[in-house]
């Protein structure tokens, strides 16, 4: 019999069990909760050679199971899992969202077909859908011995960030650079450079991480987005970003040099 790793989502929270060395995603032979009806069992993968599956339920599981088994927010499990299994989890994440939103053909409301993991095709027209991805850029801009940081309006808490934006149509990924950073800052850079990339699972995007250092102009922020703006020195820095994210994998680039 096949053990599986079970990951089970009710909208964004995801199923954890606390085992003896810690919290990690259910694994067993059968479903940890049971599969309501309409809701399909997805393949995504496999993580340390088990094999994964993802499911959604209509219904959160029972406080009284906690904290051997709780529903967490897919971020704040970043906290409680393994990496590997919190990146597995994203990735479900991910597929349940294409599923949900990919049920009915947009172009003639006929019902989908799924045809492989990651696929569907409608029976009438014969469109198919895989999952949508969006790709965002951000950008960490030094002058000097100061980074840029900004402070956008939907942020939670208090800390800050760093510039970033969603790619347009036509668009090169540096050009995006160039144009986000004079959207919403009004300056000019130079020297862009990639840094790297992360998946970026709320719901579905990809975050693209650059480099590039300050060349000219006023600092004039995009009041629309952002809130609060500025170059701040090592030593005088606002709050970071969480672990979680690629922007405090810039900064913390940055405070390493």
């Amino acid at each position: 019999m096949t053990t599986y790793k079970w990951f089970v989502y009710y909208k964004d929270q995801l199923l954890v069990e606390q085992q003896t060395n810690g919290f990690h995603i259910p694994i067993g032979v059968e479903p940890p909760v049971k599969v309501p009806i309409g809701s399909t069992i997805h393949n995504i993968g496999t993580l340390q050679d088990i094999p994964c599956k993802a499911y959604a339920i209509h219904i959160p599981i029972s406080g009284e199971e906690a904290p051997i088994r709780q529903m967490v927010g897919l971020r704040a499990s970043y906290d409680m899992l393994p990496f590997e299994e919190y990146k597995q989890a994203g990735k479900a994440f991910q597929i349940l969202n294409w599923d949900q939103n990919t049920r009915y053909c947009p172009a003639c409301g006929v019902p989908t077909k799924q045809i492989s993991d990651i696929g569907k095709k409608c029976p009438e027209c014969r469109q198919e859908f895989y999952p949508h991805i969006s790709p965002a850029i951000i950008v960490r801009i030094t002058k000097g011995d100061s980074v840029l940081m900004v402070r956008a309006k939907n942020f939670r808490g208090t800390y800050y960030g760093l510039v970033a934006g969603f790619l347009e149509a036509g668009e090169t990924l540096e050009e995006c650079v160039h144009r986000e950073v004079m959207e919403e800052t009004g300056i000019r850079i130079k020297n862009l450079k990639y840094f790297g990339s992360q998946p970026w699972p709320y719901p579905s995007g990809v975050m693209i991480g650059f480099t590039a250092d300050y060349e000219s102009g006023e600092i004039k922020l995009q009041e629309e987005e952002l809130c609060a703006g500025a170059f701040f020195h090592k030593e005088n820095l606002p709050e970071l970003p969480g672990k979680l994210s690629l922007a405090r994998k810039l900064m913390d680039d940055w405070l390493d040099t």
